[in-house]
C-alpha cells in the first residue's frame, strides 16, 4: 500500500515541464527591470486622454520586443500583436494607462509630484488605483511571451487602454465611479496616502 501512495503522489505532483522552467527563468531575469519600470510609470502618471508619455513608453517597449504596434487607439491607446509560431486562437491581455486627479502623500522615493489642471483647477496626479501595476504586468507578460514566440499556438493582442477612469469635477462623482479606490476630500482635490511600498 505505501508504494501505491508514493506512485499516486508522484503522478499528482509531476516534475516541472521545461516550458515552465523557461518561463520562471525569464521572469527572474526581467523582474528588476519590471520593478524599475513600474516605479517610473508611477512617478510619471497622466490623466485620461493625456497618457502621451506612458503610451510612448509602452509602444517603444512593444516595438523592442518585435511586436506589431499600432498607436492612437481610442486617442492615446496602444495595441500590440504577437503572432505565435504555431496556428491557434486569438487571445488578448488589457491594461489601463491613466491615472487619477489625486495628490500623492505616500512619501515613497518614486512618489508622483505631477500636477495637472482638471476642470479649471490644479490637482495632483497619481496612480492611486494600480494602473501603473496593470501597465507593468502587461509589458511583463508581453516580454515573457515574446521570448517564447515559437512555442505559442495562436495570436496574442496586448491592449494598453486609455480613459479607464473618466473623472468628473466633483469628488462625489469620482468615488462613485471607482468604488475600489479609497479617497478623502481636501481643499486641493482628492488625496490618497495608502499605497504599497513595492
Amino acid at each position: 500500500m505505501p508504494f501505491f501512495l508514493l506512485v499516486l503522489r508522484f503522478d499528482l505532483y509531476p516534475q516541472t515541464p521545461p516550458l515552465d522552467r523557461k518561463i520562471e527563468e525569464i521572469v527572474r531575469a526581467i523582474a528588476p527591470d519590471m520593478v524599475a519600470l513600474r516605479r517610473d510609470i508611477h512617478a510619471h502618471p497622466e490623466l485620461s486622454l493625456e497618457e502621451k508619455r506612458t503610451a510612448a513608453l509602452v509602444a517603444d517597449r512593444f516595438k523592442a520586443l518585435g511586436l506589431e504596434v499600432r498607436t492612437g487607439i481610442g486617442g492615446t491607446g496602444v495595441l500590440a500583436v504577437l503572432r505565435g509560431g504555431k496556428p491557434g486562437p486569438v487571445v488578448g491581455f488589457r491594461a489601463d494607462l491613466d491615472a487619477l486627479p489625486v495628490t500623492e502623500e505616500t512619501g515613497l522615493p518614486f512618489a508622483s509630484k505631477e500636477r495637472a489642471v482638471r476642470d479649471g483647477r490644479e490637482v495632483g496626479v497619481m496612480h492611486a488605483c494600480g494602473h501603473d501595476v496593470h501597465t507593468t504586468v502587461l509589458l511583463g507578460v508581453a516580454t515573457v511571451l515574446a521570448r517564447l514566440k515559437s512555442d505559442i499556438a495562436g495570436t496574442i493582442l496586448f491592449v494598453a487602454q486609455p480613459v479607464r477612469s473618466p473623472w468628473r469635477s466633483s469628488p462625489k462623482a469620482a468615488t462613485a465611479q471607482t468604488p475600489t479606490c479609497a479617497w478623502t476630500p481636501s481643499s486641493s482635490g482628492l488625496r490618497s496616502s495608502s499605497l504599497s511600498r513595492s
